[in-house]
């Protein structure tokens, strides 16, 4: 049994949508494309032809980076897309249910709800750094759980899933569900990927993006990657020609050496400013504490979030102010080191 016999039966039964063909040196009039560029087209490939449908290369060159078949993945329009895509794949409307934890990224629940799939959320423990809890998450599953996710690191947390608790969840869901890490920050972290357990566990998903530690989060670039079937299926579902001209071109640039290297440079310089912003700021009479963080950005506890959050904005910095078991939390998005240099003299000044 594979995951794909989990999602919907009408999505099982689904066939792509056949494009027009495509074949260099051919005169096009299958697609009902102009015939002429326009003088603001500036691009290696013109923008009067449609794009790929999934465009190959870039498929290609992502798998490489990820250390996949390109069989096993999927280019999306960020995770944002792929996380919708599975849940409308897998999840009948007013019938099946999502498991995640909380708090946790938001769109998990919003997608849900658009696909009208109950979402259901098991509490973490700020005391015990908001580690998940595998046995609350499995006893929140049930036989219409199709999906369950898991954000490692943690988006607004920081927190890290053990691999040793990611195997666990796995084998004890089994063929029940898809298990979905989103790793979108997992290049802060001192951990690989969980792409290297594809082989072991055919019902794992992974979701990996270039927004943060790229610095392409305006291309909008995520991929999700899974068993081949299960590629297929989502490729069927995806609107055709996902991804525009501009950006395939423009995320094939960043994926060459050169902007790797320098990728590479601000990864190590923002976890070290992560680790000196943490320790700046506990020396702040009104910050109660800071959790550990294996992400660009880290949580605090403060005595007064909301005033916090006014002065900074006055001072033209924005932090993230969340409600609920968070009202007295703040998220810091980790900066460059000026940005960080200005958002501690603030708060020492307010701290005054």
């Amino acid at each position: 049994m594979t995951i794909t016999s989990l999602a919907r039966p009408e999505i099982q039964a689904l066939t792509a949508y056949e494009a027009a063909a495509q074949v260099a040196d051919t005169i096009r009039l299958n697609a009902n494309e102009a015939p002429w560029t326009s003088p603001a087209d500036h691009f290696r490939r013109p923008l009067n032809r449609y794009p790929e449908i999934r465009p190959a290369a870039l498929r290609s060159a992502l798998a490489t980076r990820y250390g996949c078949d390109a069989a096993r993945l999927l280019v999306t329009r960020g995770t944002s897309e792929a996380i919708d895509l599975l849940v409308r794949a897998f999840c009948r409307a007013g019938l099946d249910n999502i498991v995640t934890s909380s708090p946790s990224f938001s769109m998990y629940r919003h997608y849900a709800a658009v696909q009208g799939a109950q979402c259901r959320e098991v509490g973490t423990d700020p005391d015990k750094d908001f580690a998940i809890d595998v046995d609350a998450l499995l006893d929140a599953c049930d036989g219409d759980t199709r999906l369950v996710f898991v954000c490692s690191p943690n988006n607004p947390t920081g927190t890290l899933l053990p691999r040793s608790d990611l195997c666990e969840l796995l084998e004890r869901r089994g063929d029940s569900s898809a298990i979905v890490v989103d790793e979108a920050y997992v290049e802060f972290a001192d951990t690989p990927s969980a792409v290297e357990l594809l082989d072991r566990y055919p019902n794992l998903v992974v979701l990996r993006t270039l927004s943060k530690a790229l610095a392409f989060a305006g291309a909008r670039c995520g991929s999700v990657i899974g068993p081949p079937d299960l590629i297929r299926m989502l490729s069927a579902v995806q609107a055709p020609y996902a991804l525009a001209t501009p950006v395939v071109e423009c995320v094939q640039d960043a994926l060459q050496t050169e902007s790797l290297d320098e990728a590479e440079r601000w990864r190590e310089t923002i976890i070290s400013e992560r680790k000196r912003l943490v320790a700046e700021l506990g020396k702040l009479d009104f910050v109660h504490r800071t959790w550990p963080s294996a992400a660009n950005f880290f949580l605090v506890e403060v005595e007064d979030a909301s005033a916090i959050l006014e002065y900074a904005s006055a001072n033209k910095v924005l932090l993230r102010h969340f409600g609920g078991q968070l009202a007295n939390c703040l998220r810091i998005t980790v900066g460059a080191p000026g940005e960080n240099d200005r958002l501690l003299d603030l708060l020492r000044k307010m701290g005054n």
